[in-house]
């Protein structure tokens, strides 16, 4: 039943977005934002369709949510979530480090070969893909938290000495955005997350590496090349972290014209003394995010957060959902159930202490799953 209530909803708001389309209410104001015409037919009907989500409920997502789980590792068509709901994801994310040393496996251990396929299924489920990037530290060559060096990002941009080395990492990952098609030869939506959590100083591009209009330079550079490269299927999701609202939240913003969703990355520390914390700051930066959104005319996301091995009961209904149902949030990621770190999973699985708190969740008329939605890009 979840489902064709919400395809019903679905399509009365589909009808006012049309009749707001004069007001340029409903989808971006071309003039504003020209790399939208530019973009798939599926791509655009991605965006649009998560303004229309976000005004219902929200979908829920999962990173690596197929490839591995607790206790196991690549077994077909397993999944934690589904383990415990019956169903999917709405969303699944998935991360690219590595692919700019052209490696055969990411940053955790899975070949690029497989997340291709799982992305592939995934679209052909109807769900959401976002795309992540833990990308070595150009300079040193050392990981993602390599932060012992400045001057990174300046060393990238155009005149420094590692710009060319760069563009051939950006060529790494456009060759395999442009390779995600289906049978058909449809190629496949990806919401692009990349430098998140630049408001914290634990990446090579956090803040306290590099000056604000370097970042900016940094990702409108990224963007304009992924263009150039016929890289016409990304929605890129900008994600600091949940540092605070306001002139915090938006220094480093590149434009409008740069980004498509306005995005948080914001997790709960702490257990149950962190809860009121969590919550205090969620409220914060949502609803600045809800004003920004509407203004901009862009949806919103919290594109990652979860509670380290969710040691509270009651943790999705009683902690998270009573804030994200504030809002006109698209979709909210909780982090991935690693298979090789013990006590490091963000999602449920069968006989964990809040999966019973979880299928509640699910069943809640707001929560968005891979069977409650409509396809995402028609």
């Amino acid at each position: 039943m979840k489902k064709y209530r919400f395809q019903i909803v679905v399509i009365v708001l589909s009808l006012i977005c049309i009749k707001a389309f004069s007001q340029q209410s409903c989808i971006t104001n071309n003039n504003q934002n020209k790399r939208i015409k530019t973009l798939t037919p599926e791509t655009q009907n991605l965006l649009k369709n998560l303004k229309i989500i976000s005004q219902k409920g929200f979908m829920f997502g999962h990173q690596d949510d197929p490839l591995y789980g607790i206790g196991w590792e690549g077994d077909e068509g397993r999944s934690d979530v589904k383990s415990v709901i019956g169903d999917y994801p709405a969303v699944i994310g998935f991360d690219l480090g590595k692919i700019e040393l052209k490696a055969e496996k990411n940053i955790d251990n899975v070949s690029f070969e497989k997340i291709r396929q799982e992305i592939i299924h995934q679209y052909n489920r109807g769900g959401m893909i976002t795309i992540s990037w833990h990308m070595n530290n150009p300079f040193t060559d050392g990981d993602s938290w390599d932060i012992k060096t400045e001057g990174v990002v300046s060393s990238i941009l155009p005149g420094g000495k590692n710009h060319e080395k760069f563009l051939g990492w950006l060529q790494h990952a456009a060759d395999f955005f442009n390779s995600l098609k289906t049978e058909e030869g449809i190629k496949i939506p990806i919401v692009f997350r990349p430098w998140h959590e630049h408001t914290g100083s634990w990446f090579w591009w956090g803040k306290d590496l590099c000056a604000p209009e370097e970042y900016k330079q940094l990702w409108k550079m990224a963007v304009e090349f992924m263009q150039e490269n016929g890289v016409n299927n990304l929605l890129y999701a900008y994600s600091p972290d949940i540092q605070g609202p306001g002139q915090i939240y938006m220094e480093r913003y590149p434009g409008d014209e740069y980004v498509d969703i306005l995005g948080l990355d914001g997790y709960h520390r702490d257990n149950e003394a962190g809860i009121e914390s969590f919550q205090n700051s969620l409220n914060a930066i949502l609803s600045f995010m809800t004003n920004e959104g509407k203004k901009r005319n862009k949806p919103i996301a919290l594109t990652e957060t979860g509670l380290e091995a969710i040691p509270i009961a009651n943790w999705w209904t009683s902690v998270l959902l009573p804030i994200v149902d504030k809002y006109p949030i698209s979709y909210v990621m909780v982090w991935r159930n690693a298979r090789e770190r013990e006590n490091h999973y963000y999602a449920p699985y069968p006989g964990q202490k809040s999966a019973a708190d979880f299928i509640k969740f699910y069943h809640y008329p707001k929560t968005f799953f891979c069977k409650d939605i409509p396809n995402l890009y028609k």
